[in-house]
């Protein structure tokens, strides 16, 4: 600015206060004492001043230069003083806004971090969810496998349980044979042959182990059996569900091909419309040919020229182009006809100006001359043409 090259004042300064001493009056040494304190009238005193600088400033227009100096000056000094305050004020201003976008970067950086670190526990968290998702699948279905193993077994169990209650009833039913026989054999005597081959219960035995033996088998059978039947119902479940998908499928493709055909009828019944269409129009142009043909065999036989040959022997064209031969020719004889129709008309014309030279030339001639020389050329032109 231009006014920095003025100093700087401080309205606190007291230098800038102006100071008005109350100085005593000026007498004479030869005036008495008594009479030097008196008041008198008609004395200008000068007053002390005792107000401050800027009231002072603020004075009327009788001012001194040097006082509006000052004024000047003061107001100068007020102004950079709010200047200073305002550019502390927009520093201060900028720094703080300067601290807010920094703070504000950071925060940014901060929200960029938690969001990808988000996202990241997001990622993990969706892979952790399909792994343990897997995992459950996985568990439910060894789970269910287990639950069917479970239920088979128990359901062995159970008949085995069955079987075993049977078995117990019948040893129960039986144990009094088994008694009896055992007192039986402890009242033989010693010397009773109790080989396997020579006893007669033997063979009993062996049959009924025999017999036991073919019943376990064919229980084991009848349950082989029965597992099978039941596959096979499975199976059957199966088949059962495959073939109605299929009737389902067969069924909508069905519908489908039923559509084509629809479609396909429509189209034909439009085919078949067009083709009736164009076999009209083929008719009507058979119709026009055989006009034609009627037509060109019409002018054949009117312009039938001698050099051709026979009528019946000459195809279309040929008897086109002797139509045409014709008609050219006719063309021309017209054309050669009327160029000497135009040759005599000339003529006549030059006659009857040298006609009408001879009439102005022979004044004398009667009128009955005048009359015979337009009938002479009258009849010379009726002999030209």
């Amino acid at each position: 600015m231009a006014t920095t090259s003025l100093p700087v004042l401080d309205s606190s300064d007291p230098r800038l206060k102006l100071k008005v001493e109350n100085r005593k009056r000026n007498v004479f040494v030869t005036q008495a004492e008594d009479t030097r304190h008196k008041k008198e009238e008609n004395v200008n005193h000068i007053p002390v001043v005792t107000e401050t600088s800027s009231r002072l400033l603020e004075a009327g227009v009788n001012t001194l230069q040097r006082t509006l100096v000052l004024k000047k000056q003061a107001e100068l000094v007020e102004v950079d003083q709010q200047l200073a305050l305002k550019r502390q004020e927009f520093k201060n201003r900028v720094e703080a806004l300067a601290r807010r976008r920094s703070e504000l970067e950071i925060k940014q950086q901060q929200t960029k971090d938690r969001a990808m670190k988000f996202e990241k526990f997001v990622a993990e968290n969706e892979v952790k969810r399909r792994r343990a998702l897997m995992k459950y699948e996985a568990a439910r279905e060894l789970n269910i496998s287990k639950q069917r193993e479970i239920e088979d077994l128990t359901e062995q169990l159970k008949q085995l349980r069955a079987r075993q209650q049977v078995l117990k009833a019948r040893m129960a039913k039986y144990k009094i044979y088994e008694d009896y026989l055992m007192k039986t054999l402890d009242y033989l005597p010693s010397t009773y042959p109790d080989n396997g081959s020579e006893s007669v219960v033997m063979p009993i035995i062996r049959r009924h182990e025999t017999l036991s033996i073919t019943h376990r088998e064919l229980l084991q059978r009848l349950g082989r059996l029965e597992e099978e039947v039941e596959q096979r119902q499975r199976q059957l479940q199966i088949m059962k569900q495959e073939h109605s998908i299929k009737k389902l499928m067969s069924n909508k493709e069905l519908s489908e091909l039923q559509n084509e055909l629809e479609t396909l009828k429509e189209k034909n019944k439009q085919a078949e419309v067009n083709l009736l269409m164009e076999q009209g129009l083929s008719r009507e142009k058979v119709e026009e040919v055989g006009c034609l043909l009627m037509a060109i065999n019409n002018l054949a036989e009117q312009c039938h020229l001698p050099a051709y040959g026979p009528l019946e022997n000459i195809n279309i064209l040929t008897k086109m182009d002797m139509v045409k031969e014709y008609i050219l020719d006719k063309a021309d004889t017209e054309r050669r006809a009327r160029r000497l129709m135009e040759s005599g008309s000339a003529m006549t014309c030059r006659t009857a100006l040298t006609d009408k030279r001879e009439r102005g030339s022979m004044k004398s001639m009667g009128s009955k001359t005048q009359i015979k020389s337009p009938s002479k050329v009258s009849k010379k032109s009726e002999t030209m043409s």
